[in-house]
């Protein structure tokens, strides 16, 4: 499990476009890089994800660089500034317990919802809830849905705010 989040938590990402930009950057980064996303979630200031990796994690630093290097560029470039630090540090947690690794996807999927976005995971665009809705049969989504999180140990003390009207 991934959590990165941006310099000072600042919202670099707000906005749909921009939302539906870094969600993007982070699927094509994933694929090109070999990583199989299994959950992620994206905000303004940071995002998760939870994915099966290649090789042993081998190449995760080169994954988040280019990811990185990649939304920093476009940022700074819509705003017309160049070299401006936009990303901080990320967080890596190695998954090798099942309960573990169900409970961090149940805590990805339902990160919207954590941090107040929208009452139903699904219901947040930029993550992957409600692709997992569609693709899973019912009951794995609902354990999934129902699975306890108070327990992980995740570093999220963002404050997020979107609407479906302004992102």
């Amino acid at each position: 499990m991934v959590t990165c989040g941006t310099y000072l938590k600042h919202p670099w990402f707000r906005g749909t476009g921009r939302l539906r930009f870094l969600c993007d950057a982070l699927l094509s980064m994933a694929a090109k890089h070999k990583w199989n996303l299994q959950a992620w979630a994206v905000f303004a200031n940071h995002y998760h994800f939870v994915a099966l990796s290649p090789r042993q994690a081998e190449d995760l630093s080169e994954f988040l660089q280019e990811l990185h290097s990649k939304t920093a560029l476009a940022v700074n470039e819509w705003e017309n500034t160049k070299g401006r630090q936009i990303w901080f540090q990320y967080w890596e947690t190695q998954l090798t317990f099942q309960k573990s690794y169900l409970a961090r996807l149940s805590y990805v999927h339902r990160n919207a919802v954590h941090h107040k976005l929208v009452p139903e995971a699904s219901l947040y665009p930029w993550c992957s809830a409600g692709w997992l809705q569609r693709r899973a049969p019912t009951s794995f989504y609902k354990t999934i849905m129902r699975f306890g999180i108070e327990r992980t140990k995740t570093p999220d003390d963002f404050e997020v705010a979107w609407s479906p009207e302004t992102g």
